[in-house]
């Protein structure tokens, strides 16, 4: 006999499964019936946890949002290094690939904000965190003398959020020249040159070799 989920668990099930829905059928297309068949169940089950569909819809944004900036800001406030803590920053807006979920779904809400004033709401808040995201981790650099800043750090901060929506759009277009990688280096390159900063990844030291004893061959310490 099948356990049934905790109640907690079954929203967040259903949750994702309304993310999945309205990147298949469009964030204004997305009926009951769809979110329900996407979850495996009916829709009176999901009606039971989610009376209201849009209800559960919002929460399917805000929880698709959430990874933009809330962890990113999780992820670079472990990092002390400001070029580092930047590139991070860079990278992590970015898609994982074109099938990425949760950039499709907010390019999805970008398609619908002009019909919509609650994606719009929702979509310029996120844009107006990330901006702040950016004039964090710049001025904490210029303040360490790190970086040196040739604009004022709001402006260079819009650029790299209007950088990254552009080229996250482009990846999950499947642009054929135009992936994670290349679109992160053509972000950095802007980035370089706006801080006077290279802006590298370090690799780690590599451990010293081995020498080996002429007699054995075995390993020297």
């Amino acid at each position: 006999m099948a356990t049934r989920k905790p109640k907690t668990e079954r929203r967040l099930d259903l949750i994702e499964a309304a993310r999945k829905a309205m990147v298949l059928y469009g964030t204004d297309g997305v009926h009951l019936n769809q979110v329900a068949e996407v979850a495996g169940l009916t829709s009176g089950a999901v009606l039971y946890h989610y009376p209201n569909l849009n209800d559960l819809l919002l929460e399917a944004h805000h929880a698709g949002m959430e990874r933009f900036y809330d962890l990113r800001m999780k992820k670079i406030a472990a990092i002390a290094d400001p070029a580092e803590r930047l590139i991070t920053t860079i990278r992590s807006g970015l898609p994982s690939g074109p099938d990425d979920a949760d950039v499709r779904l907010l390019c999805e809400l970008g398609g619908s904000a002009g019909r919509n004033r609650v994606y719009a709401t929702l979509l310029t808040a996120l844009y107006d965190r990330q901006v702040t995201m950016y004039q964090l981790v710049l001025e904490t650099g210029a303040a360490q003398g790190v970086f040196a800043l040739t604009g004022d750090s709001v402006t260079i901060s819009r650029n790299l959020v209007a950088l990254e929506d552009a080229y996250g759009y482009r990846i999950v277009a499947r642009h054929p020249l135009i992936g994670p990688d290349e679109a992160a280096e053509l972000i950095l390159d802007y980035a370089r040159q706006c801080t006077g900063h290279p802006l590298e990844r370090h690799a780690p030291p590599k451990a010293p070799a081995r020498r080996r004893t002429k007699a054995t061959g075995a390993p020297q310490a």
